[in-house]
């Protein structure tokens, strides 16, 4: 799988290029699925903002809105009770996976409940576009300062990268770099802090930062 793991989406030029690289194709070529579940774990977040996800409205502009060839909707609660024989072929047709922000725990949670976490090793020309938390998802630990989702049993996620990412820096009075210090000192591993106009692809292992903003690397 490939991936492009943002804070806010496909903000500025050079994410949107490293997305087409990646795609291989156009975006209005593509078929997308966007994946609401994280938003279900944060009390920030519910039904509106899911609606204005799936819905492409304008503040989504740069992530479910980009104009993608068709844009379908894979909730992860749902997928245990359909069976794989549906959903396993709707993700395999897919070009991209957009995961939406929220509680990455929750996220992670679904992720492994649904299956869709075993499948991600079978989908190596998939791309997986995270917003926050879900990029965060990808990592081995979010920090316990991210866990809104109170059923989690600690901050681990995915572990599919080995770097933690610190996302939304200086969107927010309690995410400054002096913030994301501290926090990766806990984390105690490499780790990103990347604001609005920054994503990490990673493609085969490599890592790569995109960046018209600001960010920094803090090697734990």
């Amino acid at each position: 799988m490939k991936l492009l793991l943002t804070s806010g989406g496909v903000t500025n030029a050079s994410i949107h290029a490293a997305l087409v690289q990646l795609l291989g194709k156009p975006i209005a070529e593509c078929d997308a699925l966007v994946v609401p579940t994280a938003q279900w774990g944060h009390p920030l977040c519910g039904p509106t903002s899911v609606r204005g996800l799936v819905a492409a409205e304008p503040r989504f502009r740069h992530f479910s809105g980009l104009g993608w060839g068709s844009l379908g909707v894979l909730e992860l609660t749902a997928l245990p009770t359909i069976g794989a024989e549906r959903w396993v072929p709707w993700v395999r047709d897919a070009d991209v996976l957009l995961v939406d922000g929220g509680d990455a725990t929750y996220l992670c949670h679904w992720m492994r409940e649904s299956g869709l976490a075993d499948l991600l090793p079978s989908l190596p020309d998939t791309v997986w576009v995270g917003v926050s938390a879900g990029s965060m998802v990808m990592t081995p630990r979010i920090g316990a300062s991210f866990v809104e989702w109170p059923s989690a049993p600690d901050d681990r996620a995915l572990g599919v990268v080995d770097f933690s990412i610190f996302p939304h820096l200086d969107a927010f009075p309690s995410n400054t770099l002096a913030h994301a210090r501290r926090w990766a000192a806990d984390i105690g591993g490499p780790a990103y802090a990347i604001d609005e106009q920054t994503a990490v692809m990673v493609v085969d292992g490599t890592v790569e930062v995109v960046s018209e903003g600001q960010w920094a690397r803090f090697e734990g």
